[in-house]
């Protein structure tokens, strides 16, 4: 067999590789998030307004790596559940403003394990973790 017919082979694609690695850490975190009432999209918004809140939308899309005519959805399911509003913004009534609630504030304390909880059901450390993600930074865009 050639060389070249190699590189065509499936276990040889970083794209396979990286489309498998994504959908087995989505499955290690369901479990996880479980009882935060959250789905790993879900996760991702909350993680964005923890760190900043309001956002617009289209800031939070951003943030998070989404089409905002995707994020709406899962924005809609979030506040249904209490944990964020949307308000149009009092400057320009053309953006939504995204911000968390007392209890979408509330939710991230119990949010706080799981990191913790991840590195358990990796078996890998915050170093190694960290190093992974590094490593997948070419792929994944521009980090803040």
């Amino acid at each position: 067999m050639d060389v070249r017919d190699d590189l065509l082979r499936l276990d040889e694609q970083v794209c396979f590789a990286i489309v498998t690695a994504a959908r087995n850490v989505v499955a290690i975190y369901r479990p996880i998030l479980e009882p935060l009432g959250l789905t790993h999209p879900q996760y991702l918004v909350m993680l964005a307004l923890w760190e900043r809140s309001p956002r617009s939308l289209r800031d939070l899309a951003a943030a998070v790596a989404l089409e905002p005519a995707t994020l709406s959805p899962l924005v809609r399911r979030l506040e249904a559940q209490g944990l964020l509003s949307r308000v149009r913004s009092a400057s320009d009534e053309r953006v939504l403003d995204i911000g968390l609630t007392d209890a979408g504030t509330a939710l991230r304390a119990r949010a706080l394990t799981v990191p913790e909880q991840v590195m358990a059901a990796t078996g890998m450390s915050v170093e190694a973790l960290a190093a992974l993600r590094d490593a997948l930074a070419p792929f994944s865009g521009p980090r803040d």
